[in-house]
């Protein structure tokens, strides 16, 4: 455990409120952000020990923010359900594979696979946002392989999944954008609880920065789910913001792996 600085109780803080407000907003990007503010602006010294506390903390922020998405009707639950049980083997595998990689090499591939992602989502045209997705027998076997292989990189790479998740519904389903959000908090949430687990137990959670990223994360997650219900009136607003999110993320993660950022 490390000894915290004034300052990084605050910056701890602050980290906290804009992880928050990202879970709330896109549905994920709360570990691409985490990972990478623990690692750099706060100054945890081990990558394993940012992505243990990480997904302690997203996993409570994500359950804070699928409440106010609940709560206007966005969440899919049939299909969460589905996703997140057949993800749930596959982030208990796949956090396993992950503890044993080197942490630099970890983020790195972490970061390549982020802006894949981004392009994937750009490439795709959006559809209405008041289509309304059930579970059926046609989309069943895609919501169980999107969720065993989205919750085996969850794992790997130590993230609660939203930026994998949210691809993954839409892709499985077809749901509309803002629905793929709070539908995909459900597996946000268990994935990171699964992922926080292993960690834990090999003792590579920061518990005392893991309550400051909650307690900043509250007050953000309110204010990005409600945020995310007026751009989503925008056709494919939403859509651009995730993936420029993640783009930008990604380069910044990839310049400081290669030391071009000191």
């Amino acid at each position: 455990m490390i000894t915290l600085t004034l300052t990084q109780i605050v910056l701890g803080g602050a980290s906290g409120s804009l992880v928050g407000f990202t879970l709330g907003l896109i549905g994920g990007g709360g570990s691409i952000l985490a990972v990478p503010l623990l690692v750099y602006l706060v100054g945890v010294p081990n990558p394993h020990i940012a992505i243990g506390t990480s997904a302690v903390a997203v996993a409570a922020n994500a359950a804070i923010s699928l409440m106010g998405h609940a709560k206007a009707g966005r969440v899919r639950w049939p299909c969460a359900s589905v996703f997140a049980a057949s993800g749930v083997a596959g982030a208990f595998a796949g956090s396993a594979l992950g503890r044993g990689v080197n942490g630099q090499v970890l983020l790195s591939a972490f970061a390549v696979l982020m802006v894949v992602v981004a392009v994937l989502m750009l490439r795709r045209s959006e559809g209405g946002t008041d289509q309304i997705v059930r579970l059926n027998r046609g989309n069943a076997p895609a919501l169980v392989g999107a969720g065993a292989a989205v919750g085996g990189l969850s794992g790997f790479f130590g993230i609660g999944g939203g930026f994998l998740i949210v691809p993954g519904l839409i892709f499985a389903t077809g749901m509309p954008m803002v629905q793929a959000i709070g539908t995909s908090l459900v597996a946000v949430t268990a994935f990171g609880l699964t992922t926080a687990t292993t960690y834990a137990m090999a003792g590579l959670v920061d518990w005392r920065l893991a309550a400051l990223f909650v307690a900043g994360g509250s007050l953000g997650s309110w204010l990005g789910s409600r945020v995310a219900g007026r751009l989503a009136k925008r056709r494919g607003l939403l859509t651009r913001v995730f993936a420029g999110l993640i783009i930008v993320v990604a380069a910044y993660m990839l310049t400081r792996s290669i030391g071009l950022i000191g």
